[in-house]
């Protein structure tokens, strides 16, 4: 593991009103797991864009297997052995799983695309991946995690010698991480290097060898990750010591603001029943597949109900469109940000508005563009949104900066009810501290919070109290005083034993 297989020398690379990249220096070894690490916005994804040919350098160089390589270019890259799984899913959803797979290295047969051959080819590189999934079906139609494993297994089919790994596991499963990580271990050993990316520090002592940091667009340190600690890494990483991992207010629980009752909407919401007070964080937990999106999506009227109660202060409110429920207080941060929370292609001050026209409107219905300016830059300031001005496309940020866009827009609202669905997913760790200190704010201010996290540590650390769901029903509530991740597994998984038991009976 002595041979460098990519060297990235004095690389510096500019976008409008951005210095992305400042002499930044990077190399990768044959057979290492190389940790690339840096708040959202340090440049990570944009060092590994310019290596894989997505974007170009403006000065420095890079050699790939000894060679330096000028004029690098998206199928350049792919030639040389270098592929990247990006952190937003690159997926045509009208497509089948094999025909992503395969996306411009179609098999032909008698000068055809063969559908046939590339099933039964992708079914083979699935399966060596342990990867459960027909390649028939339409990629659509599959849940987040799913089409994270089908990005994998596309990268995979080209037999990457350099793997760019750009949160691969922001939307996976317990269980699918772990398939993963036995994947890396694999590939290590068979001599590729990859480079892997992550905000979920806990995660990188099972699969990497060392750390690069990088820190504003510039290369801070490189080190074995063996022989260094988390809280040295998050100090290079923030460039100060973050004290408090879940930062906590005490609050006096108010009065009753939300009750759900007998709510049912499809397969996946299914009598669902609960309170939400003033003054308090109340946590969903459960696994991937357990309902918790798709409860959300139908108190805020995204999904349609089949049955059921939204009581919001005392009174029953009709919610059937989105609108409903924001003119009611009720707002959602939503789960993917790019596809349901922003419209990538308009500037923050347009994404920030809005939802906000009902109050930013005089009486004649024009938008003041003094109240709109001064609604978006105090956005910015409240959750310290990197960018160069307002008027940058929201598309163009990094994904963590992308998830605070989404968070500002409703902070301007006097909502009644918050309801975050993973809003730290695929951000660092001091953007997640700020999101969390949002959330403690919003507590402070009497309003109710819905908190939606994959992470039990996070739902016990932020949460007063946690509700958890498995197979679209609630099947525990705990105060998180008492709460323990084996209590909270349980309940996640109460459905399984249960059916566990029948069949033993």
């Amino acid at each position: 593991m002595d041979e460098y297989i990519v060297e990235i020398e004095h690389v510096s690379k500019s976008f409008p009103g951005v210095l992305a990249l400042n002499n930044v220096s990077f190399n990768l070894r044959s057979g290492e797991v190389l940790a690339l690490l840096g708040e959202n916005g340090a440049g990570k994804s944009t060092l590994m864009k310019i290596l894989s040919g997505v974007y170009t350098k403006d000065s420095g160089t890079i050699r790939v297997f000894g060679q330096i390589i000028e004029d690098l270019n998206t199928k350049k890259a792919q030639e040389l052995g270098i592929a990247i799984i990006h952190q937003e899913l690159n997926m045509c959803a009208h497509l089948t799983v094999a025909q992503n797979i395969f996306l411009g290295q179609e098999i032909t047969e008698y000068g055809m695309i063969s559908d046939r051959k590339m099933n039964a080819e992708a079914k083979k590189i699935l399966s060596s991946l342990n990867i459960d999934i027909d390649p028939e079906m339409v990629v659509g139609d599959l849940a987040v995690s799913k089409q994270q494993m089908v990005e994998i297994a596309k990268a995979l089919s080209t037999n990457a010698k350099v793997l760019i790994m750009d949160e691969p596991t922001s939307a996976l499963t317990s269980k699918e991480i772990e398939d993963l990580f036995i994947i890396i271990n694999k590939l290590k050993q068979e001599g590729c290097g990859i480079v892997y990316i992550s905000h979920r520090l806990e995660e990188l002592e099972n699969i990497v060898d060392r750390v690069t940091i990088l820190r504003d667009g510039e290369f801070i340190k490189s080190m074995s990750f063996h022989e260094t600690s988390l809280g040295e890494i998050i100090s290079c990483m923030v460039g100060r010591d973050i004290k408090e991992k879940f930062p906590r207010v005490t609050c006096t629980r108010g009065e009753r603001i939300l009750e759900v009752k007998q709510l049912n909407a499809g397969r996946m919401v299914r009598n669902i029943n609960f309170e939400l007070f003033a003054g308090e964080i109340v946590g969903i937990a459960g696994l991937m597949g357990a309902g918790r999106t798709e409860m959300t999506r139908a108190i805020f009227g995204v999904d349609s109900k089949d049955s059921g109660e939204i009581i919001l202060d005392g009174k029953v409110v009709r919610i059937e469109k989105p609108m409903d429920a924001i003119k009611c207080g009720i707002v959602l941060v939503p789960e993917d940000r790019k596809k349901d929370g922003l419209c990538t292609k308009l500037s923050i001050r347009d994404n920030i508005a809005l939802p906000n026209l009902d109050i930013l409107c005089n009486k004649v219905g024009i938008v003041s563009n003094k109240k709109e300016k001064t609604m978006t830059e105090k956005a910015v300031i409240d959750l310290k949104i990197k960018l160069p001005n307002i008027e940058v496309n929201a598309g163009s940020l990094s994904g963590g900066n992308q998830q605070k866009v989404v968070v500002g827009k409703w902070l301007r609202r006097k909502s009644r009810v918050v309801i975050f669905d993973e809003p730290t997913r695929g951000i660092d760790v001091a953007a997640k501290v700020e999101i969390y200190n949002l959330m403690n704010e919003l507590k402070k201010q009497g309003i109710g919070v819905l908190f939606v996290s994959s992470e039990m540590p996070e739902v016990m650390g932020i949460s007063d109290r946690i509700i958890v769901m498995c197979d679209g029903k609630i099947t525990g509530e705990l105060n998180t005083d008492e709460a323990t991740q084996d209590m909270i597994l349980q309940y996640a998984t109460s459905f399984d034993k249960k059916s566990a038991d029948l069949m033993s009976s």
